[in-house]
């Protein structure tokens, strides 16, 4: 009788889960391998020539480059405090004695008692914790930067254009987990409705993703082309 009840849940969820994982190993599969067809590479490349051209110019550049990763430390914060305010509406749902699954019991598909329904919560917590440490070490990470980028240049320091252009990918990297995270609640939040919804929004979301991920311009593919084509002739 309780395979009956939670069959669905135990199908869909972990199917929809199990695509929107494919895909962002496929993504970063191509972030390493192709960096050019992706935005992810294309941006980390631009970040690590804006880091050379900061510290090269550094005194007529050095304010820019403050307001540049102050910008990038407000997004983080927002999205780090959006993150901890949920996880507390949650715990405070968690830890009440009204059952919200009342009102919805004869509209959801899949199991709805008590341990399905705080399960579904505390999962919904736990992508909501980790979706806020991400964005704290981003934070931490990107205030690092903000600091060496400015350091005056010592040919015996360890502060490097290459350490601080690593610290930045970090802190960049770290972020775009953090929204992965804040994204995959989005599934996990319709599974109060269902596991039905579950699936069909993870199956939404490939496509979507996948326009925001990747270059369509033919302009990088011919650059692409043109590099090949260069190193054959030196070689």
């Amino acid at each position: 009788m309780e395979w009956r009840k939670c069959y669905l849940d135990v199908i869909l969820v972990p199917l929809g889960f199990l695509v929107v994982s494919a895909y962002h190993i496929w993504l970063w599969h191509k972030a390493r391998t192709q960096p050019e067809t992706t935005i992810i590479g294309i941006n980390a490349k631009g970040r690590r020539l804006w880091v050379s051209a900061i510290v090269k110019d550094n005194e007529k550049k050095n304010i820019l480059a403050v307001q540049t990763l102050r910008n990038t430390i407000m997004g983080s914060t927002l999205m780090a405090t959006t993150s901890i305010l949920l996880c507390s509406g949650l715990a405070a749902v968690i830890s009440s004695t009204y059952s919200v699954k009342k009102p919805l019991n004869d509209a959801v598909y899949g199991a709805h008692g008590e341990f399905m329904v705080a399960l579904k919560y505390v999962t919904l917590l736990t992508v909501f914790l980790f979706s806020f440490l991400c964005h704290s070490l981003s934070i931490r990470f990107i205030n690092q930067v903000n600091i060496l980028i400015n350091t005056p240049k010592d040919p015996e320091s360890f502060v490097t254009t290459e350490y601080v252009s690593e610290l930045l990918e970090k802190g960049f990297i770290l972020n775009a987990v953090g929204n992965r995270l804040f994204y995959a609640a989005l599934p996990l939040l319709l599974w109060i409705f269902g596991p039905v919804l579950v699936f069909l929004c993870s199956i939404t979301m490939v496509p979507v993703l996948y326009n925001l991920d990747f270059v369509f311009t033919g302009s990088s593919n011919a650059a692409v082309e043109k590099g090949k084509v260069s190193e054959n002739e030196i070689v």
